[in-house]
């Protein structure tokens, strides 16, 4: 997984935690949008 960062908060603000979240929420969804669709048949 490339959002292992979340597993443990090494943050010491609480906005830096919450921007690492939308960060790796944002880069989750890019995949999946880019991912191509399987045909299904």
């Amino acid at each position: 997984m490339r959002s292992r960062r979340l597993v443990r908060d090494f943050e010491r603000r609480t906005t830096s935690a919450e921007a690492m979240v939308y960060w790796s929420m944002t880069m989750i969804m890019t995949r999946r949008l880019a991912r191509p669709h399987s045909a299904r048949g």
